[in-house]
């Protein structure tokens, strides 16, 4: 998709041909805004991220930002009126039929990509940000039990963490594992192999209670054979001290990592995960175009971008379909979304159950509006392959993931998929963090200068030095962190899993 950014002190108009323009600062009924060279008398007050039209609109009209349809007016709207809920609704409906699909998009490869970083290149090829230990409870009945076994390995190898030999310690409870059928026990299952699989787990101990449904054996069996000499097991029920076990297995773990070093690689052998936030209207102007402009680079260098949260797609899967690389890949895309929609009508509820309140509170109006802003993540780059929730991403390229827009659910699906870093932009904020670093990227100033415990970089920096300053400044603060410099969420020790429920609890 293209834009045409015609930058002004008040107000910004994304598209040449968008019929609204989003005020940068807080704007007063009866001033006189400049917008793409014209004068806008206000008619009303916008606050800071929200919309106001360049043009008359009926009733029934389409509303276009971005340079896409975002709704259709639900009441007449005159030149300078506040867009917003009160006149703007979706024209989203069910499963769509897309054209398309011809496999024309080509993935341009860049001819010298100079930037690189130290990290840990494992034993099947792929490289790691971290060097942890990990340990994954088969089901919630030990979840407590894992987590008093990493509080006395932390205190155990305190001096090893101190000096670098690993980079930390961690587990991460859950409630699921048992009473779960079929695909939902599948969907546990398969999330708890990839995240064992993620290369910055070092070594990864699957600690099973005996009897749940989340049999260790099945568990071992789904990760990869590549990696699976990383991973022990202990059943709690099978021994009498489990947690004497269980800090024999742990300290033969580090003592194993411990012997891995960082080393230069290039930026190809990064693969990273694309996740949106409490986003504002901000967020497609400002935080999500710069991991676009960053994905194509990541993508053209040969690495792998991982764009999830299908439901906030919808309404501008056209566009992304389009870049599939082949008739295969743009077949599997526009089938997961049609099947995510139907998950949604299934269930009796319409496919544009968004935007949150707070995206509302932001200036996001419609999930169209949401999902414009949100693909940008991914910038231009053709979509190579398509993965179902809990696979991991193999090839390089942008990949598209099963997964539902839940913040916790999304982030937790993309470090299964093998993202070692996961690049998470926000308009209101969050101190989320999962296993893997991940980069909370604040779309506004407001935001950044607010909560910097939270935030790890400033996007609002576009509008002032330009996306040349911006987009350098974003690559050396990601590279850095690669590199091991702690982002926000692990200098709080912000860490948690969600697993994605879609079944019956027995």
């Amino acid at each position: 998709m293209s834009s045409h950014l015609a930058t002004v002190p008040d107000a910004l108009q994304v598209h040449a041909t968008d019929g609204v323009a989003v005020a940068l600062r807080p704007l007063r009924g009866g001033e006189e805004v400049l917008v793409a060279g014209r004068a806008i008398t206000l008619r009303a007050d916008i606050a800071q991220g929200h919309k106001f039209a360049l043009h008359d609109h009926r009733t029934g009209d389409e509303v276009r930002r971005y340079g896409l349809p975002i709704g259709r007016a639900s009441a007449a709207i005159a030149t300078g009126e506040h867009v917003h809920v009160h006149n703007l609704a979706t024209a989203l409906v069910g499963e769509c039929t897309y054209a398309g699909g011809s496999g024309a998009a080509r993935q341009a490869k860049t001819p010298v990509e100079t930037a690189t970083w130290l990290g840990y290149r494992r034993s099947d090829g792929r490289a790691a940000t971290r060097n942890e230990i990990w340990v994954l409870p088969t089901v919630g009945c030990v979840g407590l039990t894992a987590e008093q076994v990493v509080r006395a390995a932390q205190t155990r190898h305190a001096d090893v963490i101190a000096r670098g030999g690993i980079d930390g310690i961690h587990a991460f409870a859950h409630p699921h594992g048992c009473s779960q059928l079929g695909d939902d026990l599948g969907g546990t299952r398969a999330l708890l192999a990839g995240l064992a699989a993620n290369p910055n787990a070092a070594g990864v101990l699957l600690l099973g209670l005996g009897c749940e449904s989340n049999q260790l054996a099945e568990l071992l069996e789904a990760i990869p054979l590549a990696v699976r000499a990383k991973v022990r097991t202990l059943s709690s029920q099978g021994v009498g001290d489990e947690m004497a076990a269980a800090a024999k297995i742990i300290d033969a773990l580090v003592a194993d990592a411990a012997s891995a070093r960082r080393e230069e690689l290039p930026l190809s052998a990064l693969t990273v995960g694309l996740k949106c936030g409490g986003s504002d209207g901000f967020s497609g102007l400002t935080a999500n175009p710069l991991l676009g402009r960053f994905s194509e680079r990541l993508a053209s260098a040969g690495g792998t971008p991982v764009l999830t949260e299908i439901p906030e797609i919808f309404g501008a899967e056209q566009a992304l379909l389009e870049r599939a690389v082949d008739a295969s890949t743009f077949e599997a895309a526009a089938e997961l979304v049609n099947r995510f929609k139907r998950y949604y009508l299934d269930q009796g509820l319409p496919v544009s159950e968004n935007p949150s309140p707070g995206n509302i509170a932001g200036g996001i109006t419609t999930l169209e509006e949401k999902s414009a802003g949100a693909v940008q993540k991914a910038g231009t780059a053709p979509l190579a392959s398509v993965l179902d929730y809990g696979q991991q991403a193999r090839q390089p390229g942008l990949a598209l993931l099963e997964a539902p827009g839940n913040d916790a659910v999304s982030s937790t699906a993309l470090a299964a998929a093998g993202a070692t870093l996961v690049l998470f932009t926000t308009g209101r904020g969050t101190p989320l963090g999962v296993p893997v670093p991940t980069v909370k990227v604040a779309s506004n100033r407001t935001l950044a200068q607010a909560k910097p415990h939270w935030i790890d970089f400033d996007a609002s920096r576009v509008l002032d030095e330009g996306r040349e300053a911006a987009d350098a400044a974003f690559l050396e603060s990601l590279l850095a962190i690669a590199s091991g410099q702690p982002t926000a969420a692990e200098r709080n020790g912000q860490r948690a899993i969600a697993i994605w429920k879609r079944g019956v609890t027995l």
